[in-house]
C-alpha cells in the first residue's frame, strides 16, 4: 500500500512532462525516468526540486537530445547558485558541453510553452519567493496545478478561460489552527482553500495537494468536512486520467 503522505512534489504528465521535480529522480524503474524530457519548475524550494540533480544525472544519455528545464529566471539563478556549484551537486551547466546534461528554457508570466499536443502556461501565484501555477491544456481537456500559494485571484481568471478544464490540483498545507503559520508562509488552510476553489466559475474535480505530513490526517478530515462533493485527497503514485490524458 502507497502511504498516503505528500513528502514531495512532481506531476509526471503522458510520461514526457513533468511539473516540479521533488521525486522524479526516485521513479522506478529508472526507464521511465528516461521518458521525461521537460521539466516544469513551480519555484526554487527543495520540495519542489529536490531530486532535480538526480534525475538529470539519472537520465544522462550523450546520444539524445538532452532533457529541457524550463523555470523563471529566478529560479535559475537560484540553481546555478546553490545547487549547481561543484560543492552541492556538479555544475551541470558547465559540464554541458558539448554533449548537455540539460537546457535551460525561460518561463514567462502568462506565456504558454507548446510541448507536442499540450500547452503549458505560467501563471504567478503569491508565495514568499517567486512561483507559478500551470495551467495544461490538450486538445481535449485541461488541467491547472496550483501549489504553494496564499490567497490568489490571477490564476483563477487563467482558469476561468480553459476550455474543458477537467481538474484542479490546488494545496493545502496548515490546518484551520495554524492560520498565523499559512500566513506568514503563503499557504493555504482548509478554510481558504474553500474560499479560492469559489472562484471557480464550473464544478470540476478538485484534488487537494501538499498536505504536511505531520497534520495529515487532521487536514485530511477539515478538508472533508468542507462537504464538497468534487474534492478528493490527491494521492502520491496514483495516476489519474482526464479525458485521455494521464
Amino acid at each position: 500500500m502507497v502511504a498516503p503522505h505528500q513528502f514531495l512534489t512532481s506531476f509526471v504528465i503522458d510520461d514526457l512532462v513533468a511539473v516540479d521535480a521533488g521525486a522524479i529522480g526516485l521513479i522506478s524503474p529508472p526507464a521511465r525516468q528516461k521518458r521525461i524530457r521537460h521539466v516544469f519548475l513551480s519555484h526554487s524550494h527543495i520540495d519542489h526540486m529536490a531530486t532535480l540533480p538526480l534525475f538529470l544525472d539519472n537520465v544522462y544519455d550523450p546520444r539524445s537530445d538532452c532533457v529541457r528545464v524550463y523555470a523563471s529566471q529566478a529560479v535559475q539563478d537560484c540553481l546555478r547558485r546553490d545547487v549547481f556549484n561543484d560543492r552541492l551537486w556538479p555544475d551541470l551547466t558547465r559540464m554541458s558541453d558539448p554533449t548537455p546534461f540539460m537546457q535551460f528554457e525561460t518561463l514567462h508570466n502568462d506565456q504558454p510553452v507548446q510541448i507536442d499536443d499540450l500547452q503549458i502556461t505560467p501563471i504567478n501565484v503569491d508565495h514568499v519567493v517567486p512561483c507559478f501555477a500551470f495551467l495544461i491544456q490538450g486538445s481535449d481537456a485541461a488541467a491547472a496545478i496550483v501549489t504553494d500559494t496564499g490567497p490568489t485571484s490571477a490564476v483563477w481568471e487563467r482558469v476561468q478561460t480553459a476550455e474543458n478544464l477537467g481538474a484542479v490540483f490546488l494545496e493545502a498545507s496548515f490546518p484551520n489552527s495554524f492560520q498565523w503559520l499559512a500566513d506568514e508562509s503563503k499557504h493555504l488552510t482548509p478554510a481558504q482553500f474553500l474560499d479560492e476553489i469559489a472562484k471557480l466559475d464550473r464544478v470540476v474535480p478538485v484534488y487537494a495537494i501538499h498536505l504536511k505530513p505531520d497534520f495529515h490526517d487532521q487536514m485530511v478530515g477539515e478538508l472533508m468536512s468542507l462537504e464538497l462533493e468534487n474534492l478528493e485527497i490527491a494521492q502520491p503514485g496514483r495516476e489519474y486520467e482526464i479525458n485521455g490524458y494521464a
